[in-house]
């Protein structure tokens, strides 16, 4: 494969650090490698440790990187929490080419001046996502290009967020090594994953319950018109878990991921397991019933603070319903939880590639398929390629695999 046809992405969540690596193949994107890591100064999506945080990306990059055997070179990173804002912005330009058809760079110097807005000393513009275009009058275009005109415009939405919070993402990216390429809001980007075509027009809330944060994103009329981050999350369980346990914060996540279940009816009370207790010497014994008694209460309070606050928003009924994403939804009962509290249709999205199949890589795989279909990133160089010295690779099987390994190598060393 060559190296213009990677797409890498970092998602630095509160609770894990992952970096995925995408390859173009032919227009259509697989995932051939998953790095991740414990995420170590990180608190509710926002980092507090630099060299904490720059030390669980290396980890996250370099699993990535012994999977496949290259070495990352760039990477495109997600950005979350409650400083992103989004503001509509117009912009004009007269076309330039002489024969008035429209190409890349009236595209170009259209989106440069919709970025001319005003903006607080302390913010920062993330990106811009045009809604639509128009042609000497004539809207509801999506791409003008090759198309004749005299005057274009843009509709757009500009996505800012505070200068500490971006500069302090950016610092830690590039301590640990590698480049940006562009930063991009994690919930636009799985929406464009999760969402239909059909449910970002109709109007859906696209919810992504994290460890630390819950991110809610409203799609209607094939945008995203208004976003916002709740600090709660998985972590409040697992800490919910601890208490009434009395048990450590690791033990409790542990039996989460193990055990939990949302609804205390669909709970198993011959489901037992033994828990070491704060001040205590003697394991004691808990069903899952007593867990469910726990985490169910916990997982209705977040789904009444999701509804309350896209009401607040200014949205109460969208056709399209509700849409879950993020890690924590994995656990059994969320969406039966989710259905009662929020009264709506509801589903769960999952990537659908081999490998990531799990909520909690939506945001990830959602930030390469943005970067590949937005960002016009599919011809930039991203990785460079190194040979590995050690031909056993995390995914690795049967003893014929290194010979296979060194002679891909071998191959490869003839175009180094």
């Amino acid at each position: 494969m060559s190296s213009n046809d990677i797409i890498v992405s970092l998602d630095i969540g509160t609770s894990k650090v992952r970096a995925i690596i995408g390859e173009v193949v032919n227009g259509a994107i697989n995932i051939i490698g998953v790095g991740s890591a414990d995420s170590e100064g990180i608190r509710k999506g926002a980092i507090v440790d630099i060299d904490q945080t720059v030390q669980s990306i290396r980890s996250a990059i370099d699993h990535a990187e012994r999977m496949v055997g290259i070495q990352i070179a760039e990477v495109y990173v997600g950005i979350s929490g409650n400083h992103v804002a989004l503001q509509s912005s117009h912009g004009v330009v007269a076309v330039s080419n002489e024969d008035r058809e429209i190409g890349d760079e009236d595209i170009e110097r259209v989106i440069q001046a919709a970025k001319v807005i005003p903006l607080a000393p302390e913010r920062e513009i993330i990106g811009v996502v045009p809604n639509q275009y128009l042609v000497d009058g004539l809207d509801e275009i999506h791409d003008p290009r090759s198309m004749i005109g005299v005057r274009l415009e843009v509709e757009a939405t500009i996505i800012t967020g505070a200068k500490t919070a971006i500069h302090n993402l950016l610092r830690v990216v590039e301590k640990a090594g590698v480049k940006v390429g562009g930063l991009i809001l994690m919930s636009l980007a799985a929406g464009h994953l999760c969402l239909s075509k059909d449910e970002k027009a109709i109007g859906t809330v696209l919810v992504d319950i994290g460890a630390g944060q819950t991110t809610i994103a409203i799609f209607e009329q094939n945008n995203m018109v208004a976003t916002s981050t709740l600090p709660i999350g998985g972590e409040y369980i697992t800490n919910d878990i601890s208490i009434g346990l009395r048990t450590q914060v690791d033990i409790a996540e542990k039996i989460k991921l193990k055990f939990g279940c949302a609804v205390i009816e669909h709970a198993a009370a011959d489901q037992v397991f033994k828990v070491n207790r704060i001040g205590s010497n003697v394991d004691k014994e808990f069903s899952q019933v007593d867990l469910a008694n726990i985490v169910e209460p916990r997982v209705q309070e977040i789904f009444h603070l999701v509804h309350l606050e896209v009401q607040r928003l200014g949205f109460s009924e969208l056709p399209g319903g509700y849409v879950l994403t993020g890690g924590t939804v994995s656990m059994p009962g969320m969406l039966a939880v989710a259905q009662a509290e929020l009264a709506t249709s509801v589903r769960i999205a999952v990537p659908d590639f081999i490998g990531v199949r799990d909520p909690s890589y939506t945001s990830g795989v959602g930030i390469i398929q943005y970067a590949f279909k937005y960002l016009k990133i599919a011809k930039q160089t991203s990785v460079v390629k190194k040979s590995v010295s050690n031909p056993k690779k995390s995914t690795a099987t049967s003893e014929q695999r290194p010979s296979v390994m060194e002679r891909f190598k071998n191959w490869l060393s003839e175009f180094i």
